[in-house]
C-alpha cells in the first residue's frame, strides 16, 4: 500500500492546481538600489550549509522515492543538484525499511550526486536506528524529520497519535551524528512550533509553509473527499514567525516558491536556504534532464541579477535590504506582536 501510495502521491501532486496559493510573498516589496556600486562579478550567490559549499542558496526538497518505478526521478534530481551545486532532500524513506526492493530509489541519488549535500528522510516519529539506516542508506549529510499531522490525518490509513513527537526529536538530536533538520510539508510552522524546537535542540528548521503543493487535499482526493479547506500558515508569514523567535539558527523557507524573485524575498527576510519541490519536478517530467538543469542555472543567474539591482554583494547583505510588508502579512504581524516595521527601516547594503 505504501509502494503504490508513492506514485499516487507525483501523479496527484502535478495534477495539483495550486499555482496561485497564497504564499505571502506578494505583500513582501524589496526597496530598488539605483546606486548598487557593484559589477557583475562581484556578486556571489553561493553560501555554505552542513559545511560544503553550494553555488546557490537552494534545497531540491524531498518529494519522492520509495518505488522502483520512481528510481530514475530521483536519480535525475540528485544529477541536476550534482550539475548545479545546489542542495537535495529524498522522500520519506520509510517504504524503503519495510521493502528491501524499495532501497535502490534512494542509494542512486549518492551515486548520482557523489559530493553534493544530500538529506535522507523519515518521520518525526522514527526510531535512532532507523535514522541511522536512512542516513548509512545514502551517506546523508543531514536528516530531515518531517511533519505532517494534517496530511495524517486526512488520509484513512494515517496515525492519529503524535503524543511524544517533540520529546522523540530531542532525542535524536542528542543520539545521532548527524545535524537535524526538522520540516513541515506545507502547512507551515508557528514561532511557538519554532520556538519548542529551538528549544529541544533543533538549529535547523524547514518551515515548509501552505501555498504550494497541499498534502491534506492529495489525500483527501485519494480517499474520495473534497473539503478545500486550505488549511495552514503561508509560507512567508511562517518565515517570519519562525524568524521572531530564532533569527540566530537555520531557517529554510520552503512552500509554493518558484521563481527567483520570491527566492531572493525569502533570503531578505532572513532564511538560510530556499526548498522547492513541485515546480522542478514538473520541468523535469515535461522538459527532461537537461531541461531541469537549465531550470536551475537561470534561477542561479536570475538571483544574482536581483542580488545586484539591490546591491547585495553576496547572500548575508540581502539581511541588509529594507524590505516592505503589506496586506495580509502586515495585518497578521501586527496581531501576533511581530514588528514589521523593522524590515522597512534596514539601512541597506553598504558596498
Amino acid at each position: 500500500m505504501r509502494l503504490d501510495r508513492k506514485l499516487e502521491h507525483i501523479r496527484l501532486s502535478l495534477e495539483q492546481n495550486k499555482s496561485n496559493g497564497y504564499t505571502g510573498f506578494n505583500d513582501i516589496m524589496l526597496v530598488h538600489n539605483s546606486l548598487p556600486q557593484l559589477n557583475w562579478n562581484e556578486v556571489d550567490t553561493g553560501c555554505t550549509f552542513l559545511g560544503k559549499k553550494l553555488r546557490g542558496p537552494l534545497l531540491i526538497n524531498a518529494m519522492t522515492g520509495g518505488h522502483p518505478q520512481l528510481e530514475n526521478i530521483n536519480f535525475s534530481l540528485a544529477r541536476a543538484a550534482a550539475l548545479t551545486g545546489v542542495a537535495m532532500a529524498v522522500g520519506s524513506q520509510r517504504a524503503a525499511m519495510e521493502t528491501p526492493a524499495a532501497r535502490r530509489s534512494f542509494e542512486v541519488v549518492r551515486e548520482a550526486n557523489p559530493d553534493g549535500v544530500i538529506l535522507a528522510n523519515l518521520g518525526a516519529d522514527c526510531t535512532v536506528d532507523e535514522a541511522r539506516e536512512a542516513v548509512k542508506m545514502i551517506g546523508a549529510d543531514g536528516l530531515q524529520l518531517h511533519l505532517n499531522v494534517p496530511q495524517e490525518l486526512a488520509m484513512a490509513e494515517g496515525d492519529r497519535n503524535f503524543k511524544g513527537i517533540l520529546r522523540n526529536i530531542e532525542g535524536l538530536a542528542q543520539q545521532l551524528e548527524v545535524p537535524l533538520i526538522v520540516k513541515e510539508v506545507g502547512f507551515g510552522m508557528s514561532r511557538e512550533s519554532v520556538a519548542c524546537l529551538h528549544a529541544s535542540g533543533i538549529d535547523y528548521i524547514d518551515i515548509g509553509g501552505a501555498g504550494g503543493t497541499d498534502f491534506m487535499a492529495i489525500e483527501e482526493t485519494r480517499c474520495g473527499k473534497k473539503l478545500n479547506w486550505d488549511w495552514g500558515i503561508p509560507t512567508a508569514i511562517s518565515l517570519l514567525e519562525g524568524l521572531s523567535v530564532h533569527s540566530k539558527g537555520c531557517l529554510i523557507a520552503s512552500g509554493g516558491i518558484d521563481h527567483a524573485l520570491d527566492c531572493i524575498k525569502a533570503l531578505t527576510l532572513g532564511c538560510s536556504l530556499v526548498g522547492m519541490a513541485r515546480p522542478l519536478l514538473r520541468v523535469l517530467m515535461d522538459a527532461s534532464d537537461k531541461g531541469l538543469v537549465g531550470y536551475l542555472e537561470d534561477l542561479i543567474q536570475n538571483m544574482h541579477r536581483i542580488m545586484l539591482m539591490l546591491g547585495a554583494q553576496k547572500i548575508e547583505d540581502l539581511k541588509k535590504v529594507p524590505a516592505v510588508i503589506s496586506g495580509k502579512s502586515y495585518h497578521w504581524l501586527t496581531l501576533r506582536g511581530i514588528d514589521a516595521h523593522a524590515y522597512a527601516r534596514r539601512p541597506g547594503p553598504c558596498i
